[in-house]
């Protein structure tokens, strides 16, 4: 009897399970769906309750302004998505992420201004793509965009450009490449070095790289060694140096010196010593002829090795030293009683010189004399009569100066042969330090005020002039100094009252 009734039950159950109707796929809300198409409208977000099997989905009057990434990887199989005629501004970077299968996508009519980079990279078989009706900004951020047109087998509708002004009504597939210019540079702050510092000179020993600093608040010249691994400027000697204002390294037939110029207690030149690691003193600067040195220059002629002091007292001079054998000797008074505030060499066209600038008058240009082997004063700079220091650079085949000034504007000279002529004044206010410097192409100014921001400058080759380009927040600068290290090309920003800061100079891809 008991398995009569098991039996019995067993085919109840079977009755009634067959009687049950087959389970509806999920749909959601504002949604109407078949088996495999799904047409939604006044959406909040992207449907999630759908059914995976769906090849087909369409998003009308939707709730909502941004794509997100993976918004679709929930539906594998879709072929077919339409999205055509809401409000959407933003799609994510990998909105599309997981639709191999996707053959027809339509963003018509949104309000799209741009596209993120490859975003149609995943869809591997799409034939179909309407991008009519937005408003695209045809920036770098599109370029991207541009070059996807000219390769895709995908057929796409004409597209135009709603902005910028010169793309204004043009069709996407005919801007030409390069009219968009996307690379562009930056200086970030890389490394801080907790002192102040009034001079900063890299340099180059057994294929190492050091930078010297002039530190007289730790009454230091100060010896920093690149760390090519951990790429950072790492603590390596120190000199002593109560009131050091320059230490200029000088590697002089593999043999390491070090200048060290201080304002008090006489001037010394020290030697490495690679038997016993350390700086030996080598030998005395004269301090009846440097009484108050301001800036060094180390500089070679014909073969032999000089270097410059500016003296910037009364009773001082502006000295020339040789080196000869086994240490350096005065070679020539250059300047004296001037005052004399900083020195740069030029050594164009086969015709060493040394430009001198001073407090108490107008630049002078001294020229090599190679029958006499000493400068011979050439001329001065008369349009700048009170320059603090001078630089030079070439562009092209101009020639051109750079004087900083403490009151009044910083000048840019170009020489015109026989004479300089001025090409650009800068605001430079409380200005002791400016440095032109080249970085892979690009010619930058970098000029300091102990009154506000140092300003970055830029060359613009079109119009001749240096055109504003950053602010760097450096307090009293006095020295910049550029120090390409590996594969980090550093600007040295030494400072007088503050911390000396290491700017890296990074280029970026805006169409990136």
């Amino acid at each position: 009897g008991l398995l009569a009734l098991s039996a019995l039950g067993f085919c109840l159950m079977l009755q009634v399970s067959a009687k049950r109707p087959p389970k509806t796929p999920p749909c959601p809300p504002s949604c109407s769906c078949t088996r495999d198409t799904a047409f939604c409208v006044d959406s909040k977000a992207v449907p999630r309750n759908l059914p995976s099997e769906v090849i087909s989905l369409t998003l009308v009057n939707a709730a909502f302004s941004e794509i997100h990434d993976g918004a679709f990887s929930h539906l594998p199989l879709l072929q077919f998505l339409l999205l055509n005629s809401n409000k959407f501004t933003l799609i994510g970077d990998n909105a599309f992420t997981g639709l191999s299968h996707l053959q027809y996508l339509s963003l018509a009519n949104n309000n799209l201004q741009t596209l993120p980079r490859d975003i149609f990279r995943p869809l591997d078989i799409l034939n179909d793509l309407d991008l009519r009706g937005n408003s695209l900004n045809c920036d770098c951020k599109v370029k991207w965009l541009v070059e996807w047109l000219a390769h895709t087998n995908t057929t796409v509708a004409p597209i135009y450009c709603a902005s910028p002004p010169r793309f204004q009504e043009h069709k996407v597939q005919d801007l030409p490449l390069r009219e968009f210019d996307c690379i562009t540079t930056d200086f970030v702050l890389y490394q801080t070095l907790s002192f102040p510092a009034v001079s900063a000179e890299p340099f180059l020993y057994s294929s190492d790289l050091y930078l010297a600093l002039a530190q007289p608040g730790v009454s230091a010249c100060t010896i920093l060694k690149w760390d090519y691994v951990e790429r950072q400027l790492r603590d390596y000697d120190r000199i002593p140096a109560p009131s050091a204002v320059h230490c200029k390294p000088m590697v002089v037939d593999s043999q390491l010196y070090v200048v060290v110029a201080q304002l008090f207690g006489g001037s010394y030149i020290y030697h490495w010593d690679p038997n016993t690691t350390r700086f030996t003193k080598l030998q005395d600067i004269d301090p009846q002829r440097v009484r108050k040195p301001n800036d060094l220059e180390a500089f070679r002629i014909d073969g032999d090795w000089y270097f410059a002091v500016a003296d910037s007292s009364k009773a001082g001079a502006t000295s020339l030293y040789r080196w000869h054998q086994n240490g350096f000797y005065s070679h020539q008074a250059l300047h004296p009683w001037h005052r004399d505030t900083d020195l740069e060499f030029v050594d164009g066209e086969g015709k060493p010189r040394l430009i001198v600038s001073s407090s108490s008058q107008a630049p002078v240009i001294y020229q090599w004399s190679r029958t006499q082997k000493q400068f011979v004063a050439q001329g001065e700079v008369t349009q700048v009569p009170d320059a603090q220091a001078v630089k030079h650079f070439r562009a092209g085949r101009d020639s051109y100066l750079c004087l900083s000034r403490y009151i009044g504007d910083s000048k840019i000279l170009r020489w015109e042969g026989t004479r300089f002529s001025e090409v650009q004044a800068l605001p430079s206010r409380g200005s002791l330090a400016l440095q032109p410097f080249l970085v892979g192409g690009r010619r930058y100014l970098a000029l300091g005020s102990d009154f506000s921001f140092t300003q970055i400058y830029q060359w613009d080759e079109g119009r001749q002039k240096f055109v504003r380009f950053q602010e760097l927040a450096v307090q009293a600068p006095r020295a910049f100094c550029y120090m390409p290290a590996g594969d980090a090309q550093l600007l040295l920003a030494p400072s007088f009252k503050g911390q000396t800061l290491v700017y890296r100079h990074v280029v970026v891809d805006l169409s990136a």
